[in-house]
């Protein structure tokens, strides 16, 4: 273990535009979250900035695309067969629009290319496709080739794919060698807690149960706080887990009065990695900032001047994923 006597500040972005919930919301139902992502996203470059945090974008493969004609060129022969056919993305290629220009929902390149000129900052997978890695119908080998369609765009923008997000948190163990083989060093778990589990098979009243639970233990301590030891995150010849210890739930103004208590248990979990040389792992998409921006960084702000103020007192370090991965 190399430069572990210190705690580690991890913050990974789920980078997917309406490719994340295309499958049960239109661009017409977000339209003011997605209309300002760009915004979102040079503040958050600004920002970071200002307080020395390091950033991992983990993003959707089909972001990267110029174009309708570059989407295709890179999209796999085999595809997932989705036993819910609703989830397939490949489906509303006709509906999209063909450029960034003309449809700034789907595509990225540009901002893409912005992120890359920050060094301090990582972009990551989020797969190619938003791929569901738990639902019925998709296999090992349709997730291969996904995988490896993300690699391509990526390194056809100057971008090497180091770490994973899986979208909507579904991690499935039987997936993670195909990652690790393709050069993928870590990826994002989910909390130990079984409130932050998915189960597919389970039924839509399960997670919705789940879901509320998962509400108000962002305001008081439900679940616990969520650091990890990084020398339990190791294991050889394996990728490697950097759980998550917080989704940076969006600011509601029906909730306003309870955002003190939402940032300050965010505090709290970061201040114990820092005294116990520990991982605290932050997370939410650039899309959830859209609404209710100024108030948004606002909180994040504050969190970022906790930050520092660990970083003077306890070395507490800004880590991308990957470099913590090579840290450790």
């Amino acid at each position: 273990m190399n430069d572990c006597n210190t705690g580690h500040f991890v913050i990974s972005l789920d980078y997917e535009l309406h490719w994340g919930f295309f499958d049960h919301k239109s661009v017409d139902n977000y339209i003011e979250n997605l209309q300002n992502v760009n915004r979102v996203i040079d503040r958050l470059l600004k920002l970071s900035d200002a307080y020395n945090i390091k950033l991992t974008f983990s993003t959707v493969g089909f972001l990267f695309a110029k174009n309708k004609a570059e989407l295709i060129k890179y999209s796999p022969i085999d595809k997932p067969k989705y036993t819910k056919h609703k989830l397939n993305p490949y489906a509303i290629f006709d509906e999209i629009g063909d450029n960034e220009i003309e449809d700034p929902f789907h595509y990225a390149n540009s901002t893409i290319q912005k992120i890359k000129k920050h060094k301090n900052h990582e972009i990551g997978t989020h797969t190619f496709s938003h791929y569901y890695v738990k639902e019925s119908g998709q296999t090992l080998q349709d997730f291969e080739n996904d995988i490896t369609s993300a690699k391509k765009i990526a390194a056809a923008n100057g971008v090497l794919i180091k770490s994973i997000v899986f979208p909507r948190n579904m991690v499935n163990k039987a997936y993670l060698d195909i990652c690790f083989n393709n050069g993928i060093a870590s990826y994002r778990g989910t909390e130990k807690s079984y409130v932050y589990h998915i189960h597919p098979s389970k039924s839509k009243y399960y997670h919705l149960f789940l879901r509320l639970l998962r509400l108000p233990d962002s305001y008081i301590n439900i679940s616990g706080s969520n650091t990890y030891k990084l020398g339990s995150l190791f294991k050889k010849n394996e990728i490697m887990n950097l759980p998550s210890s917080r989704f940076l739930r969006p600011y509601e103004s029906a909730l306003k009065y309870l955002e003190p208590l939402k940032i300050r248990r965010i505090k709290k979990g970061m201040k114990r990695a820092a005294k116990n040389n520990e991982l605290y792992h932050l997370w939410w998409h650039p899309h959830n900032f859209g609404k209710n921006i100024d108030e948004n960084f606002k909180n994040l702000e504050d969190i970022f001047k906790e930050y520092k103020r660990l970083n003077n007192k306890f070395q507490f370090t800004s880590e991308t994923m990957s470099s913590l991965a090579n840290k450790i």
